[in-house]
């Protein structure tokens, strides 16, 4: 166990101290004890590395902004500990942090394993809709309804126990933490970096997964070089839980035969491994060279300039995505022809990548000045989609009540009197949970 920082996380260590290091990564809303099953045997030759996310398991509730936030916090961890390589296995959220590492730090990472990961996971709309509602109505709505996602139907009748530990987990988790690590999901995308994953990696699925599922499984597969897919029958998306004896093996075997050798510092050159690893019967064959086409670079074209400055117009439409979200801005643009494409673009750089984009006030703000504008100006289409825009951007209700109560003063009580009807519309269509 340990104390934590705000620089790093919370964690604990199982196993021999001269063994290396082998890291298990949680997944949203979980803690360490999701790999519980698998640390007596994995532990007998690997130095176990548990941590949780931040406001989970007791975790001190330091939200982390990004995914790659959080595996700095990690490798900050370990840079405290003396641990500059391991094996990572990581479980959903904790296998974003797998794919980080791999990406941003490889001479850190000496194995992957990825399980029931994505290179994205769903879409931002559906993870910020997801933050609204525990904003709005707190985590015991995600907790109750976990089972269903995580586990199959006849595991969670089987085992009740488990099933109530699960939902106990959620429910336990800081709603503020969550939140951000739903943002962070969110903003998740490494789908065109895959190729550049050098590790050699297990992609690990259950095969009735309905949240990252086999067929993202295979994405994984095919963008990694050095990837084995293996989808373990009868279990869902926690799977080490469900299928603990499956996965355990499945671990072991992948980090006894696939541990990449350090490279030495000064030379470039393949060091020697320091610590062998006791074998297991039955090995994965040894991965044979896969020939890999070489793609020229697409040609890099200058900017638009615009004033002396960058284009703004992909900022703004990043900005306009985060805020709207894709649903509604692949709408307005699949709808633009001749006669509204230039308006469409017009606002996309201007409003949003001039405007939204400036550092003088946070989103909140910028929220609570358009809902007020709209108001005034009787604009009740546009107020409709700016009261979810005020949402995502951390308005809760009881705050956008507060905004149109100070528009009834200055913008006129009729205003406000239809403010008020559009926008209890689309907050409890937001805010209500889904069975």
């Amino acid at each position: 166990m340990s104390e934590t920082p705000s620089n790093t996380l919370q964690y604990r260590f199982d196993g021999p101290e001269e063994a290396p290091v082998l890291i298990l990564g949680p997944s949203l809303g979980t803690t360490w004890h999701m790999w519980d099953r698998q640390v007596p045997e994995l532990a007998q030759q690997w130095r176990i590395f548990r941590y949780d996310l931040p406001g989970h398991g007791g975790a001190p509730a330091y939200p982390a902004g990004s995914v790659s936030d959080l595996a700095e916090r990690l490798l900050a961890t370990l840079d405290g500990l003396g641990v500059q390589r391991f094996g990572y296995a990581g479980c959903a959220f904790g296998g974003a942090v797998g794919v980080e590492l791999a990406l941003r730090h490889p001479e850190r990472v000496a194995s992957l394993a990825l399980i029931a990961a994505s290179p994205r996971f769903g879409t931002a709309d559906e993870f910020r809709q997801r933050g609204v509602i525990v904003r709005t109505n707190g985590l015991d709505p995600i907790a109750r309804t976990s089972p269903d996602r995580w586990f199959t139907a006849g595991f969670a009748a089987a085992q009740p126990a488990i099933t109530e530990w699960a939902v106990q987990m959620v429910r336990t988790t800081d709603p503020g933490c969550y939140i951000a690590a739903c943002e962070a999901l969110a903003a998740f995308d490494v789908r065109a970096e895959l190729g550049l994953i050098g590790v050699p990696t297990l992609v690990l699925v259950g095969s009735d997964d309905q949240v990252t599922g086999p067929a993202e499984a295979r994405t994984l597969v095919a963008g990694i070089p050095d990837a084995r897919l293996a989808v373990v029958p009868g279990a869902s998306h926690l799977v080490p839980v469900e299928q603990p004896a499956a996965v355990t093996d499945l671990l072991v075997r992948h980090f006894s035969t696939a541990w990449q050798p350090a490279y030495e510092s000064t030379t470039g050159q393949t060091a020697v491994p320091g610590i062998p690893v006791r074998a297991v019967t039955s090995p994965t064959p040894p991965p044979q060279p896969v020939a890999i086409a070489e793609i020229a670079p697409a040609p890099v074209e200058e900017p638009l300039q615009v004033m002396g400055r960058p284009d703004p117009y992909d900022a703004g439409l990043k900005v306009r995505r985060e805020v709207l979200g894709d649903a509604h801005v692949d709408r307005a643009l699949s709808q633009a022809d001749d006669f509204s494409g230039d308006f469409q673009e017009f606002i996309t750089r201007y409003a949003w990548g001039e405007i939204w984009d400036r550092p003088g006030l946070d989103r909140r703000s910028r929220s609570c000045v358009t809902l007020t504008a709209l108001v005034a100006g009787g604009h009740l289409d546009e107020l409709a989609f700016h009261t979810r825009a005020a949402l995502r951007n951390g308005l809760t209700p009881d705050e956008i009540k507060e905004v149109l109560l100070m528009a009834a003063v200055y913008c006129g009580v009729p205003a406000a009197n239809s403010a008020f009807r559009v926008a209890q519309r689309i907050i409890r269509e937001e805010t209500t949970p889904v069975d």
